[in-house]
C-alpha cells in the first residue's frame, strides 16, 4: 500500500503530465494553423508520449492500492510568436516537469518507498532524453532564424519522428 503523502504527490504529477499532453496538443494546433506538418507530427508524438507518461503513473498508483484523483487541467496557451518561441516554451516546460519529478522522487525518498523510487528512476532518465531532444530542435531553430527554406527543411525532418510506446518502470 502506498502512503497518503506519496499518493497525493503522484496524483499531482499525473495532473502535470496530463497538462503537458494538453499543452503539446495546443502547440500541435498552432502548427496546423501554420501548415507545418512536420512540426505537427513532432507535437503529435509529444502528445502521445505525455499521455503514456500520465497513464504509467495512473496504472502504477492503482497497482500500489492507491486512489487516483483526477484534477482540473489548466488551459494552455494557444498562440506563440514563432516556432522558435514554441520550442523555447517546450524546453522551459520540460525543465519544469523535471523539477516536479525530482520533487516526487523527494517524497518517495522521504517516505522510504523503494518501489516508487525504482519506478520513478525511469521518469528521471526519460526527462534527460526529453530535454536533449527539445534542445536539439531549439538549437536548429536558433540557427535558422528567419530562413524560410531552412525552416521547411527542418519541418521535413520533424515529419520523420515516430511514437514508440514506452515501457515504463
Amino acid at each position: 500500500m502506498i502512503s497518503e503523502k506519496l499518493e497525493k504527490a503522484f496524483n499531482d504529477q499525473i495532473n502535470k503530465e496530463l497538462y503537458s499532453e494538453y499543452l503539446y496538443l495546443s502547440m500541435q494546433a498552432y502548427f496546423e494553423r501554420l501548415n507545418l506538418k512536420g512540426f505537427v507530427n513532432w507535437m503529435s508524438v509529444q502528445v502521445q508520449e505525455e499521455h503514456a507518461h500520465a497513464m504509467g503513473m495512473f496504472n502504477y498508483l492503482h497497482e500500489r492500492g492507491g486512489k487516483v484523483e483526477l484534477q482540473a487541467i489548466d488551459k494552455p496557451e494557444i498562440d506563440w510568436e514563432s516556432p522558435l518561441a514554441v520550442f523555447e516554451k517546450v524546453l522551459e516546460h520540460e525543465e519544469y516537469v523535471t523539477s516536479r519529478i525530482n520533487a516526487l522522487m523527494d517524497v518517495a525518498e522521504e517516505v522510504r518507498d523503494r518501489a516508487a523510487i525504482s519506478f520513478l528512476d525511469w521518469y528521471l532518465k526519460e526527462q534527460v532524453e526529453e530535454e536533449a531532444n527539445v534542445g536539439g530542435v531549439l538549437a536548429t531553430l536558433k540557427l535558422i532564424k528567419n530562413d524560410a527554406n531552412a525552416l521547411l527543411l527542418l519541418d521535413k525532418d520533424l515529419a520523420t519522428r515516430t511514437f514508440v510506446a514506452p515501457v515504463i518502470g
